[in-house]
């Protein structure tokens, strides 16, 4: 279950990791950019039944981390 204020979405190459995150991000030209890059690799149908978004885990990771810091 997700939490109101969040969303999940799947990261990474190979192996799908869910992640849940603020409906905050939505907001952020740097996540926009990773959904415009799930929208032009998998348009909408996500092979995982939800949001998938194509980076590393590592890199979503990391672009997450600076989201936090600079929303807080």
């Amino acid at each position: 279950m997700v939490p109101k204020g969040y969303f999940a979405v799947y990261v990474g190459e190979v192996e799908k990791k869910r992640f849940v995150i603020p409906l905050s991000f939505l907001n952020q030209p740097s996540f926009q950019q990773l959904l415009s890059m799930a929208e032009e690799e998998f348009g909408f149908t996500h092979p995982m039944g939800g949001l998938t978004i194509p980076c590393t885990q590592d890199t979503f990771i990391h672009l997450t981390s600076l989201l936090h810091a600079q929303t807080q």
